[in-house]
């Protein structure tokens, strides 16, 4: 299958992780149940990257589980800061280089903190943005660990 080439899929042919690419018909708007639908994998897989800002505006990065959202007041609790909120899509997409919709968390422009609701980690396979609308990238939970190094989190507010 042709798939795209972009910051993220090189960053993970260089942390030589294995990963198989799955293109779908991206929809605006149509979050982690559109593309979970699109593949017909539950949507619980589908790990989306959520660009976040804590109380100094510094950036950062939020996996989450597709069917679930970030408690900001836990997350802020646990990573020892006042607030956090989500950045505006224009500066998401200046820390990251990514289009939101796109937001891939490896081969960002800068290097974030990274942190994963932890069960994440317990998945067989995760399905997550391989850096372009409409593409995401499935691979053990292992491997986003090993590359992404990011601390594990309980921030899930289930939907």
């Amino acid at each position: 299958m042709d798939h795209p080439v972009t910051p993220a899929v090189r960053a993970l042919r260089a942390a030589d992780v294995a990963f198989t690419p799955h293109l779908y018909d991206y929809e605006d708007k149509g979050g982690t149940r559109r593309s979970s639908s699109e593949l017909g994998v539950d949507e619980h897989a589908v790990v989306k990257t959520l660009v976040m800002e804590d109380d100094a505006k510094k950036p950062l990065i939020v996996l989450m589980h597709g069917d679930c959202q970030v408690s900001t007041k836990a997350l802020a609790r646990q990573i020892g800061c006042k607030t956090v909120a989500p950045c505006t899509p224009e500066v998401a997409e200046k820390h990251t280089g990514y289009k939101v919709g796109g937001t891939s968390p490896f081969g960002t422009r800068k290097s974030l903190p990274v942190y994963c609701e932890r069960t994440i980690t317990d998945l067989d396979r995760l399905f997550i943005n391989g850096g372009g609308r409409g593409f995401l990238v499935a691979m053990a939970p292992a491997e986003l660990v090993r590359v992404l190094a990011p601390t594990l989190v309980d921030v899930a507010i289930t939907k």
